[in-house]
């Protein structure tokens, strides 16, 4: 049962957790939304210079919390692909130096791997297989968990991300940064059936639709469409009901694919991870049609849906108990497919955490 201090910087959020097995023993986050708000979205050299500025204090919060010496860490972890270069180097930086210093194991963690595993913070005893749904800005995915470190991507967005397409539509209503929060709030009440949007489809070559990729450049861009239209009626734009009709169109395709999809593959259960994963009208209409269908869903809590470190640690310490350590040469990766999560480690026989 490996104790692991872990490091997330992969975007907006500097965070460092201390995880024990599946207990989170201490969870540090300081988001960046507030600085990068006036410029309406994430400026990767912004962020950068803030994690500098504040991952040592970060490290002694979380120890802290933890109240823990340097003696009980058994690994270090930090994430290194995928995600912003300039960011992520500040935090792997951070964790090599730790673990050089320390004389502990340093471990490479694939951010989503890490959002799979937030669930597992609430639910330590699940076990895979299962489905995993993981919605946040920049992926929507549906992934088949086989094992630790083993997963098969089953569908895709071909476009947009669910997350990126709430950002881009909040724009457009002048809702500012993030998108996700403030559509959600005013989805709650507006009508989610003032404006029928489409819900994207990907054509196949012999005919017909992927059953499980995804598409929401089309559906932001009917919004724009609608947009315009009120703007050159010179009419007040009825922001609530876009708001609605948009998440229910972005919520029923997510649901339809995401069942689809578990009940094809004979799996019971569906895990959903990432910062959509926070949208209530997700949880609702997923959480109905699983109940419809005997399928079994579960939520991460919501201060585990957006970026933190502990489900970076909570993947670590799974990684580091099978014996998976990544050389202090590991370099970080904007781009990295979650199918090559292996990668990352060498295996170091008759480690005991």
């Amino acid at each position: 049962m490996a104790c692991v201090l872990a490091i997330e910087t992969s975007c907006d959020e500097t965070a460092v957790a201390i995880v024990k097995n599946r207990k989170c023993c201490s969870n540090i986050v300081t988001s960046q939304i507030p600085m990068h708000r006036q410029y309406g979205g994430v400026v990767p050299e912004v962020a950068s210079r803030s994690h500098l500025e504040i991952i040592n204090n970060a490290i002694a919060q979380a120890l802290e919390a933890a109240q823990l010496d340097w003696g009980a860490i058994d690994g270090i972890a930090a994430t290194c692909a995928p995600g912003l270069v300039g960011s992520l180097l500040v935090g792997v930086t951070a964790a090599k130096t730790l673990a050089i210093v320390h004389n502990k194991p340093f471990v490479g963690v694939h951010h989503l791997e890490g959002h799979i595993y937030a669930t597992y913070l609430s639910e330590p005893e699940l076990e895979p297989p299962f489905l995993s749904l993981l919605v946040s800005g920049g992926h929507t995915s549906l992934i088949y968990v086989k094992t630790c470190g083993s997963y098969e991507i089953l569908g895709a967005t071909r476009d947009d991300a669910a997350g990126e397409a709430f950002d881009k539509v909040a724009r457009l209503l002048k809702l500012g940064y993030p998108g996700g929060p403030a559509i959600d709030k005013l989805a709650r009440e507006g009508n989610p059936k003032a404006f029928p949007l489409p819900e994207g489809k990907i054509s196949l070559a012999s005919g017909g639709y992927h059953p499980y990729d995804s598409s929401f450049s089309g559906l932001k861009t009917a919004v724009l469409r609608l947009v315009q239209k009120f703007e050159q009626e010179h009419s007040e734009i009825p922001v609530t009901d876009i708001a609605a009709s948009f998440q229910e169109t972005v919520v029923r395709s997510l649901t339809k694919r995401t069942i689809a999809c578990a009940l094809d593959y004979g799996l019971d259960t569906i895990v959903v991870g990432g910062g959509v994963a926070a949208n209530s009208g997700l949880r609702q209409q997923l959480q109905a049609a699983a109940t419809e269908h005997n399928l079994r869903v579960i939520f991460p809590p919501l201060k585990f849906c957006t970026d933190n470190a502990a489900m970076i640690g909570c993947a670590a310490t799974d990684h580091l108990n099978r014996g998976h350590t990544s050389p202090l040469t590991l370099g970080v990766r904007s781009r990295m497919p979650i199918t090559k999560v292996m990668e990352l480690y060498s295996e170091v026989e008759g480690f005991r955490g």
